[in-house]
């Protein structure tokens, strides 16, 4: 339901955008890089985009935007098409890569937290699957 205007304004799209969790009903923020601020602007310059309200819409005019089920089938397609095993691959686990990435490069875990909109530490530690091992990997280089 990512609409234009959370991307896209004054003529650029923004380096960091918003949207409201449906679960929590808070805000996250999210970094937009560089080659995707690149393609966003390719796509919203094309004329199917004209009057546009939402960033990818649906196929259909009953349908204002793509469905999830429609975005898990072009996910399927995308890793498909590079040769991977797209039972391997799949929505969730594609939104899980880059802050497990994160945690694992700096095993910060508070900052993951406010990447994922998490309010409670737990649910970040059940989400990244944390265990004993990765504290222990994490503490193993402080000496005290």
């Amino acid at each position: 339901k990512l609409k234009v205007a959370n991307a896209y304004a004054a003529g650029l799209v923004k380096e960091r955008a918003s949207v409201i969790q449906s679960k929590t009903d808070k805000p996250v923020r999210f970094e937009i890089s560089e080659a995707t601020r690149s393609s966003i602007s390719q796509w919203i310059a094309d004329p199917l985009m004209s009057g546009s309200e939402f960033l990818w819409p649906g196929r259909f005019h009953e349908r204002l935007h793509i469905s999830t089920r429609q975005y898990a089938r072009l996910v399927r397609e995308w890793v498909q098409s590079i040769g991977l095993d797209p039972t391997s691959y799949g929505t969730h686990s594609m939104c899980r890569t880059k802050v497990a990435q994160i945690y694992r490069k700096t095993g910060n875990l508070r900052a993951v937290q406010f990447l994922l909109g998490y309010t409670k530490m737990d649910g970040t530690v059940r989400y990244l699957g944390v265990d004993l091992e990765d504290a222990l990997s994490i503490a193993e280089p402080f000496e005290l």
